[in-house]
């Protein structure tokens, strides 16, 4: 099923590895590692460990027992900071096809287009990645968060 919202799988996999990274940020993960728990190849999840190396959202060492974690705190770092290191600045698309060719002066959509890209720029700018980490936790880490929060 095809899905309205494109994100490319490079600003996908950044995404996925940066929370993955945030919760267990108190030790270095391989690029191996990180690969297998979300199923891809590491070739590009390398590349995009890289780019993300190069903003300074990540640090790396080399070695048996290196790997990356993340070079700020998690609830320093927003979803965006992450999207735009792989894909460059998040800017509002008003036409599906670019640009427009209705010659009419509205959108045969409305302010759909507007309104969803207002709300994902919202997403991502407000949400850090320590809220996200649940997802990526062990089963008995998320057990015992719960039981906390109770």
């Amino acid at each position: 099923m095809s899905n309205v919202l494109r994100i490319s799988d490079a600003a996908s996999l950044g995404l996925h590895a940066m929370v993955l990274l945030a919760a267990d940020s108190q030790k270095e993960i391989s690029t191996r590692q990180i690969a297998s728990e979300l199923q891809v190849s590491e070739a590009h999840l390398s590349k995009v460990l890289q780019r993300l190396g190069k903003v300074g959202l990540v640090t790396s060492s080399r070695g048996p027992r290196g790997g990356f974690a993340l070079a700020r705190k998690a609830e320093e770092i927003t979803l965006l900071d992450v999207y735009e290191a792989i894909d460059g600045p998040l800017v509002p698309n008003n036409c599906l096809l670019g640009s427009r060719i209705c010659g009419g002066e509205r959108c045969i959509l409305g302010d759909l287009l507007e309104t969803v890209d207002s709300q994902v720029r919202e997403y991502l700018a407000t949400t850090r990645l320590h809220e996200l980490t649940s997802i990526y936790l062990p089963k008995d880490s998320q057990r015992e968060e719960e039981d906390a929060d109770a």
